[in-house]
């Protein structure tokens, strides 16, 4: 009896040994320095597109006695499109969740890879929204951003952001197809053009967009295709192009379709797509579904997102994305 009561009485020491050992240490808040901080997010999601803005917050404080900020400004690796710039108000949240904005200082200017705010209001902590977007130059390549801020006492905060690799797509939105009119597409121009159009640009027609009755309804078909996809369809001269087609259901890129859907379609998805069962039409498509294109030169595919098809109208509302394989 002595050596179980033993031994019962060491394992329940052991297991209160244990418990105490796992107990959570106290929370404590930390201790603020006392220096000018700074802190920043990337907002915007997805790929990074040319002439498409990424955006940032960017936070800076410190204590009162030691002053006021003076400045903030970013600098890019590369320089940012004319319509890159750095909002001039600060924000903050209110109960209802909404975000308010105070004007702290004059509006941004641009120099060279820089964009500046100076500040005109007596303020020791801000959020601005960073916003910079990518230029030609910058497709296909990283770029990294250098935040700073600046306060009356003379201390300089800095936070680096980075490498964000800028896409190699272009993207086109809210193309609007007509059967029996504007309803030649190319995908290298991503743009749509009429009858009269597309026979001065025949080497740049990719598809012909047609509406019929079932069981064709709302269809993409290449210019080469056989002759019963494009039914009453006269095809201008030279337009022959044979591109391929892979339907795809389900896929709504955010970009694209304007929604909260969390799938976006990047560069990769281009490189890696197979098109082993590739066709030169597609069919009685659906609102919300799509189409992997790849052209008939081979330079360019591309993902055609349907975001809306009218029946009575015979019309369809398309969004691109395009990537150039070279």
């Amino acid at each position: 009896m002595s050596v179980k009561y033993f031994q019962h009485t060491a394992l329940l020491f052991s297991f209160i040994l244990l418990m105490a050992g796992c107990k959570e240490d106290k929370y404590a808040l930390p201790e603020p320095k006392g220096i000018l901080q700074n802190d920043v997010i990337k907002r915007s999601l997805g790929p990074n597109l040319v002439g498409r803005n990424i955006e940032f917050a960017y936070a800076m404080a410190l204590p009162a006695l030691k002053g006021k900020i003076v400045s903030a400004e970013v600098e890019a690796s590369i320089a940012g499109a004319p319509a890159t710039w750095l909002e001039n108000k600060t924000y903050y949240t209110n109960n209802s969740g909404i975000d308010i904005p105070t004007l702290i200082g004059a509006p941004s200017v641009n120099t060279g890879n820089k964009t500046v705010v100076t500040f005109n209001k007596d303020t020791m902590a801000s959020t601005l929204r960073y916003y910079y977007f990518p230029p030609e130059e910058a497709r296909g390549k990283p770029v990294t951003f250098k935040f700073t801020a600046k306060s009356s006492d003379g201390e300089t905060a800095t936070y680096s952001m980075g490498p964000y690799n800028v896409s190699k797509m272009d993207m086109a939105l809210n193309l609007a197809p007509v059967d029996g009119g504007a309803c030649y597409i190319s995908i290298a121009d991503t743009a749509i053009y009429t009858a009269a159009q597309a026979a001065t640009k025949a080497d740049k027609i990719d598809l012909v967009y047609v509406y019929r009755p079932a069981p064709y309804n709302h269809s993409f078909v290449s210019p080469g295709a056989n002759a019963q996809y494009l039914p009453g369809i006269t095809l201008p001269a030279g337009v022959n192009k044979v591109s391929k087609l892979v339907k795809a259901w389900g896929l709504r890129d955010q970009q694209l379709s304007d929604l909260q859907f969390g799938i976006f379609i990047d560069d990769l998805d281009f490189q890696k797509l197979d098109l082993g069962d590739a066709s030169d039409f597609a069919i009685n498509m659906k609102a919300e579904a799509g189409i992997w294109v790849e052209t008939a030169d081979k330079k360019y595919r591309a993902y055609i997102f349907l975001k809306a098809l009218n029946n009575t109208t015979k019309t369809a509302t398309i969004c691109i994305k395009r990537y150039a394989m070279n």
